[in-house]
């Protein structure tokens, strides 16, 4: 496996989760707390730039999601030990020992998800919540229709049950993630060899957990948002959303669709690839920073 990549100047700790599932969390910075989660198929490390550029005035708190990175891996058989309100309460917990109570959350793909449940479960905790580039997980199974769904096939894959995605991906396994990294970077100059090999190695040791992620998002994690969507729950946050305009190809309204879940937003598009943290980390930090400054953020009790 390649060396293990770091943020510059950030600390490092094991930090127990839900059920004693330590993550593997970057600290840096002062000010108030704002959690950054990743995406896939990453590792904290992807929000380097942008932490650099938020930490003179934010505490910066980013964690490895559990199952990726150098976060334990635990076995993914209970589909509950990945669905996104598990992880969700691994975030929560790992602030409360870092001694933050209250804090924005920004996350990108598959970190968006887990951030979006944080919200919905946790409400008196997160003060806003940003989200990079996804769509909430019972939207996004019914806009994929058709032909034009090709471009989400991963999802369809690592849905189906525990032993043949993981077979599968493991007989291919730098390759499969590779792909991603190539087709979703849009100027193919965003990661440098070395970036790039640590993405993919650290994918690799974590097939299993990577899947049973994804398998949660076809299964629990969907059946959790039908629930909330017959409840009529809404995220009571400021929430941002900046994404690429996939709507125009799926044929959806991105903007409408986060509308529903959550009231009090702003919806803007952006004509960075996917990985936009790291192709363009000035537009990512002024979006988060805008969010935060929101006159709704910060309720005072």
């Amino acid at each position: 496996m390649t060396s293990r990549l770091t943020i510059n100047g950030f600390d490092y700790q094991a930090i127990p989760g839900t059920n004693g599932v330590n993550l593997n969390v970057a600290v840096g910075g002062s000010g108030p707390a704002v959690v950054l989660l990743h995406g896939f198929p990453q590792t904290h490390y992807m929000w380097r730039h942008v932490a650099a550029r938020l930490a003179d005035d934010h505490t910066v708190i980013i964690p490895d999601l559990r199952g990726y990175g150098d976060s334990d891996k635990p076995d993914g058989s209970d589909p509950s030990t990945y669905s996104k309100r598990t992880m969700a309460q691994d975030i929560v917990t790992v602030a409360s020992a870092l001694g933050v109570d209250r804090f924005g959350l920004v996350g990108h793909d598959r970190g968006a998800l887990v951030a979006v449940r944080a919200g919905l479960d946790h409400p008196a905790v997160v003060d806003y919540l940003g989200i990079l580039d996804v769509l909430p997980t019972l939207d996004t199974w019914a806009v994929l229709q058709g032909v034009d769904a090709k471009v989400a096939w991963h999802l369809y894959l690592m849905a189906q049950p525990i032993g043949l995605p993981e077979k599968m991906i493991r007989a291919v396994a730098p390759e499969f993630f590779g792909s991603f990294l190539d087709a979703w970077d849009a100027s193919g100059t965003t990661f440098t060899h070395e970036e790039r090999a640590y993405y993919i190695d650290s994918s690799v040791a974590a097939i299993d957990s990577i899947v049973a992620d994804y398998r949660a998002t076809a299964s629990i994690d969907l059946e959790m948002d039908r629930a909330d969507r017959e409840r009529g729950e809404q995220l009571a946050m400021p929430v941002g959303v900046i994404s690429q305009d996939w709507g125009s190809q799926l044929g959806f309204d991105a903007a409408s669709l986060w509308r529903a879940w959550a009231p009090d937003l702003t919806y803007q598009p952006t004509a960075s690839g996917h990985f936009m943290a790291e192709e363009n980390p000035d537009e990512i930090a002024t979006f988060i920073t805008t969010l935060a400054t929101r006159p709704s953020a910060r309720v005072t009790d």
